[in-house]
């Protein structure tokens, strides 16, 4: 397995984000060195091939309805896959000519699992690849990007996601569920509306996990959250984030660097704060 450089990036004011919180649960080291220390770490093939499908459907819910469709969908791949080799020339070692025949057939079968899901042509995005960036009340500071929006005729609010993996079984779909209640959570702090429903789309499998947040529900999400973030706070100031060991770092591009596996972490470079922390100082 490669090893990333220890070569630190320059620090920014943290926020929390699905993926980071994930990061902190399965190990603070790996938000430390994700988060922080921001490491650079090589791409995987299923990353790549997430992010041309995400771009292709981000592209074809701009178009006009008649022209959404799953042949003009496939011929979008080609023209996104060159920007993206344009801007990082590594991918053409990820993905070599010889494999990209392949390599783009899956991603068409990716786009066919979700025309088999819904039809585009039927409605209107809201908004795709939506920002968001706030605090929440509790003082915790958060970002990330919302796949898709849908906004019915009579007001009802669907947050969507697109998922390029495997569906994972019920035992396994707590991640999958805390990224979704996140994403209810940040859209009801900043436009004051619960979403109506939380729609996961497996293109893979053509299936979705649908939930229904409440308002309960997402109240005691942010005192979690708002729990979760002490922690990480509390480990930023002190800079002690411990490794933790599981079955999952077999996956972890930072062995080398990690004190389970006989390697030294960098310098901690310190505590870079938060979003919320910054507006203070300024202030």
């Amino acid at each position: 397995m490669s090893s990333p450089a220890a070569t630190p990036r320059t620090p920014r004011p943290l926020a929390l984000s699905p993926s980071r919180a994930s990061d902190y649960k399965q190990c603070p080291l790996l938000y430390r060195f994700r988060a922080i220390d921001r490491l650079p770490e090589p791409s995987t093939v299923a990353q790549v091939k997430g992010t041309l499908v995400h771009a292709v459907l981000e592209e074809m819910h701009g178009l006009p309805r008649e022209q959404r469709s799953y042949p003009a969908a496939v011929k979008k791949l080609k023209p996104h896959w060159e920007k993206m080799r344009a801007a990082d020339p590594e991918l053409d070692e990820l993905v070599p000519e010889v494999q990209l025949h392949d390599f783009l057939v899956e991603c068409r079968t990716l786009l066919r699992g979700y025309f088999s899901m819904e039809n585009p042509q039927g409605f209107d995005a809201h908004a795709v690849e939506m920002y968001v960036d706030t605090v929440l009340p509790n003082g915790v500071p958060v970002r990330g990007f919302i796949d898709r929006v849908d906004v019915a005729p009579t007001g009802e609010v669907r947050v969507v996601d697109y998922k390029t993996g495997k569906k994972p079984i019920p035992r396994y779909a707590h991640d999958a569920q805390f990224q979704m209640r996140f994403y209810a959570l940040v859209y009801w702090r900043l436009f004051h509306t619960i979403p109506d429903q939380l729609r996961l789309m497996y293109l893979k499998v053509i299936d979705s996990m649908f939930l229904t947040p409440s308002k309960e529900e997402l109240e005691y999400f942010e005192r979690d959250l708002g729990d979760l973030w002490a922690k990480i706070e509390g480990d930023g100031k002190a800079g002690t984030f411990r490794p933790k060991t599981s079955k999952l770092c077999g996956w972890c591009s930072f062995q080398s660097l990690c004190p389970e596996f006989g390697g030294t972490p960098p310098e901690y470079p310190g505590w870079p704060g938060s979003t919320a922390d910054q507006q203070d100082q300024q202030d």
